[in-house]
């Protein structure tokens, strides 16, 4: 067994993974989930106030979930999440940006209804390869614990 509750520390940072944005996968991921005309083309990117072609937000959350997914929850007692409490795209995905995820937990407290589990906040964060920061989620993710009763 992976990860549990009680393995998940208030305060710890993980660096979850890394990816870079290529044209061709922008292009597919916007034509087929949000064909606005700054994620589909150079031209209607460099027309727009990015001026260049740009990722999708939800292609940038969705490819953060992935890497949350294969690289941190993969064999973990997850349980999946009731909610996403804040999504904030500070900059644009550019193509060919490198973005480097870290989640970092933030709280965490024993169910009071379903004592055999947790619920933890955490907080991803996106980096491009520059150092800026791209885009901040606020979460909550449900893990069982390890030993029910023996947590806090």
């Amino acid at each position: 067994m992976g990860l549990s509750y009680e393995d998940l520390e208030v305060g710890k940072r993980y660096t979850v993974g890394s990816h870079t944005f290529e044209r061709d996968e922008v292009v597919h991921f916007a034509e087929q989930f949000d064909p606005q005309p700054f994620h589909v083309s150079e031209a209607g990117g460099e027309a727009s106030m990015f001026g260049g072609l740009v990722a999708s937000g939800w292609h940038t959350c969705s490819v953060m979930m992935g890497m949350l997914v294969r690289n941190f929850l993969k064999d973990s007692t997850s349980m999946g999440s009731p909610g996403v409490d804040e999504i904030r795209w500070l900059k644009p995905t550019r193509v060919g940006d490198t973005l480097t995820m870290t989640n970092t937990i933030v709280g965490k407290r024993v169910s009071a209804s379903k004592p055999d589990r947790g619920i933890v906040e955490t907080q991803w964060e996106g980096h491009n390869q520059h150092g800026e920061l791209i885009v901040v989620v606020r979460s909550k993710a449900l893990f069982g614990l390890r030993h029910p009763g023996s947590a806090s």
